[in-house]
């Protein structure tokens, strides 16, 4: 199990750029196959040293529930985006900085809804607090900035939470 542990050092990682080159190249090969895995080997293997302590996922197949969330908050936003900004007067646009207050510690869950709050149009993470309890996040239109945090917490954080811990 060790000499695997060596080889393989970050399996998901390896399987995710396995799947990213073969997205990359827009066809799928053996050869594209393999040449996707051989980066997918090499590039954990290489960034080894980088990683002192490897991220541990509870429950790694929440991760594409999560993702399903993402991806459907992020074609929502987009609509709501192009409404408030095409019909919504600036005269009535309400945007706010709200903080949200992290029950989720790990580093890797902090980036990751971080992340997912940028990539989410309309919203903007814009700092972390130095202890790592709390983000800064602007949003577009927020009339009501406590429901923000709601939603935030309740769509992301609570699945980031069970995934990583």
């Amino acid at each position: 199990m060790k000499i695997l542990n060596r080889l393989v050092p970050h399996p998901y990682l390896t399987l995710m750029l396995t799947v990213t080159w073969l997205m990359l190249v827009n066809r799928f090969s053996l050869n594209s196959l393999v040449f996707g895995l051989f980066l997918g080997l090499l590039i954990p293997f290489v960034t080894q040293p980088f990683w002192p302590n490897r991220p541990k996922l509870s429950k790694p197949l929440n991760l594409i529930g999560y993702v399903a969330v993402v991806l459907w908050d992020i074609v929502v936003a987009n609509f709501i985006v192009a409404r408030i900004v095409l019909f919504m007067p600036n005269s009535r646009r309400q945007p706010a900085f709200v903080t949200v207050p992290l029950d989720i510690r790990t580093p890797e869950a902090i980036a990751m809804l971080g992340g997912t709050i940028t990539m989410t149009p309309g919203t903007v993470t814009c700092d972390i607090s130095s202890e790592g309890h709390a983000l800064l996040v602007h949003c577009l239109h927020a009339p009501d900035p406590e429901s923000e945090v709601a939603t935030i917490k309740s769509r992301y954080e609570a699945r980031l939470k069970e995934i990583f811990e």
